[in-house]
């Protein structure tokens, strides 16, 4: 078992944070002249790529159960629908914006858990989620009066990625978190494969293919690249702190994509986004808080400790 080494886990945690959003920004550079299709092949086989070597190298197990490899499977049209969906409101929002939105989603989880899976929600924390979801409105109401609908596409990727999070959860200690993300990048990549021989001749604009040029290869290979590599921060931060301790770092995510998004696209909240943002980042925050100390409870009462 890895010890626990939480400034390492964290230090890996803040380098997803900043990762992440910088791989929006690619797939936001991009958005105006690659078609959503190509992006997403494009992400899903250099995961396959990048990672292949790596769990070649390490000799890691990537033969899973009927089980495992069916919950994988719709983990990854989760993951499609998500990664897709974002890419589709990059193109009409700033990134700060979507970025907010998506952070709707650990209140989903939190619904979800009960509703799904039958853990208990205290009446605090559904306040929570309902404040932190006025907050995300809040982020919603300027882009809503600039692009209309297409302002609520964010709120997909929360919900795609809020069952993502679940199905992974279910999986997560029967495999490699390193294997199921390779296996994961071969069933996307056959998954985008049959819908690219299934629109062909279609006109269908989301799955043509363009040759693209030397700088848009370039920000392609960068959008692969960059986004695996958020992930594996992630899983390598997971492997040395409990996500406890790095839920409340995921926030850092916020400021970090307004700073890239004001170099690159001289894009800033307004003053009732800002809002909104500090609304839903409080709310979250409270919401982890309060996971934090229920789980400290849970600990106490089973080793005999105080009745809380």
């Amino acid at each position: 078992m890895t010890k626990d080494h939480p400034l390492l886990g964290m230090a890996l945690m803040a380098g997803f944070c900043v990762l992440a959003p910088l791989a929006d920004a690619m797939a936001k550079l991009l958005g105006g002249t690659i078609p959503l299709g190509e992006l997403l092949m494009v992400r899903f086989a250099l995961q396959v790529l990048l990672l292949l070597p790596l769990v070649w190298w390490n000799k890691y197990e990537i033969a899973m159960t009927r089980r495992v490899f069916s919950l994988t499977l719709v983990r990854t049209v989760f993951q499609i629908i998500g990664i897709g969906a974002m890419f589709t409101s990059l193109r009409f929002l700033p990134l700060t914006d979507a970025i907010a939105i998506v952070y709707v989603m650990p209140f989903l989880m939190l619904l979800l858990g009960r509703v799904v899976l039958g853990e208990e929600v205290g009446q605090k924390r559904i306040i929570a989620c309902v404040v932190g979801f006025t907050g995300t409105l809040l982020v919603i109401q300027p882009s809503f009066e600039a692009v209309g609908t297409l302002a609520f596409i964010p709120l997909l990727v929360a919900v795609a990625f809020a069952f993502f999070m679940l199905v992974t959860r279910q999986i997560a200690k029967e495999v490699n978190p390193i294997s199921m993300q390779l296996v994961s990048g071969v069933q996307a990549v056959v998954i985008l494969g049959f819908a690219f021989i299934f629109t062909k001749g279609m006109q269908f604009p989301a799955f043509e293919i363009i040759i693209p040029d030397l700088n848009d290869s370039f920000l392609l290979f960068l959008l692969g690249l960059i986004g695996t590599s958020a992930h594996l921060l992630m899983t390598w931060a997971l492997r040395y702190a409990p996500s406890a301790t790095l839920a409340p770092m995921q926030y850092l995510e916020i400021p970090f994509a307004t700073l890239i998004g004001w170099l690159i696209f001289k894009d800033f909240p307004n003053n009732l986004a800002a809002l909104g943002i500090i609304i839903t980042v409080c709310s979250g925050l409270y919401i982890v808080w309060r996971e934090r100390l229920n789980a400290t409870k849970s600990t106490q009462k089973l080793a005999g400790g105080a009745d809380y």
